[in-house]
């Protein structure tokens, strides 16, 4: 159960990521290309985290599919797919500990704590729009760009003792993980299900209001009484989502993560010029281009 989704079939995003960090920050210190074994543990722990959190959003969301495949929860059930996603996450643990190293504790296992409050974060909602506009990005912060901020904020720590180095990684881990999910939450709306590997509009069906939504709301303010009653009503999903195809919901969000990602490349640009660094600026623009 496990290892069902440590089948090579997922992006690979935040270790692809993590890896390229920790040279770039190696090399702007040392001039070393040379990868830590500490390092590369921060990727796999990151990648396990993540996958922790895929069991058991599955579970809260009593989804069908993740990847082209059907999900844990459905083949194997809910009790036993909790205990899968915590078995991962325990395992995560054992090799942070076995790093050694209090700082880097310290920076993961606050993402842990994110993304049990960025679930409750999405649980709720806010009346006024500009309350529910900060609570979307900040429930977006803590359960996808937390991870991806934190762990490349630990290599830097493992590879360069310069503080301002720590910062530069974590903010370009911060936007390139925001404007990945407000991607992501645009293609819920753009793409078919076989592309995304998971049934689209899928927020909808949740009660949940995304960027392209929110957005859409400032155009027709009639949707306002739906996200309030989380899409609950016979006709409601399939009306939301006509009114978002017909604002400029999904322009908007992608113009928004646009912004996140050029913060991105003005702080990774900070670092000495390498071909890692150079592979995140591209990796960052991908961001905006990907379409699963």
């Amino acid at each position: 159960m496990s290892e069902y989704y440590f089948d090579g079939k997922g992006k690979a995003f935040r270790p692809i990521i993590v890896v390229l960090m920790a040279r770039a920050c190696n090399i702007h210190y040392n001039n070393s290309r040379d990868v830590q074994a500490s390092q590369r543990s921060i990727a796999l722990i990151a990648e396990m985290i993540h996958t922790a959190s895929l069991v058991h959003d599955d579970v809260i969301d009593d989804a069908s599919s993740r990847r082209g495949k059907r999900t844990v929860n459905k083949i194997w059930g809910e009790k036993k797919a909790v205990l899968a996603g915590d078995l991962i996450l325990s395992a995560a643990s054992i090799a942070l500990a076995r790093i050694g190293n209090t700082t880097v504790i310290s920076i993961l296992t606050q993402v842990i704590e994110d993304l049990v409050r960025g679930e409750f974060l999405q649980l709720g909602s806010k009346e006024n729009e500009n309350e529910r506009f900060a609570h979307y990005l900040e429930k977006t912060f803590k359960k996808t760009a937390s991870l991806i901020a934190n762990s490349c904020k630990a290599v830097s720590v493992l590879g360069c003792p310069d503080p301002v180095v720590h910062e530069i990684a974590y903010q370009y881990g911060k936007n390139v993980g925001i404007a990945f999910q407000l991607i992501d939450d645009v293609l819920d709306f753009t793409s078919c299900s076989d592309q995304m590997g998971k049934p689209t509009s899928a927020d909808l069906k949740l009660g949940l209001a995304t960027g392209p939504v929110l957005f859409a709301c400032r155009q027709f303010p009639e949707m306002n009484a739906m996200i309030m009653r989380r899409f609950s009503l016979p006709g409601d999903v399939d009306r939301a989502r006509q009114y978002v195809l017909q604002s400029d919901g999904v322009q908007q969000t992608t113009y928004l993560a646009q912004r996140y990602c050029h913060e991105a490349i003005r702080e990774i640009s900070k670092l000495r010029p390498s071909r890692e660094r150079d592979a995140l600026i591209q990796l960052s623009e991908t961001v905006l281009t990907r379409d699963k």
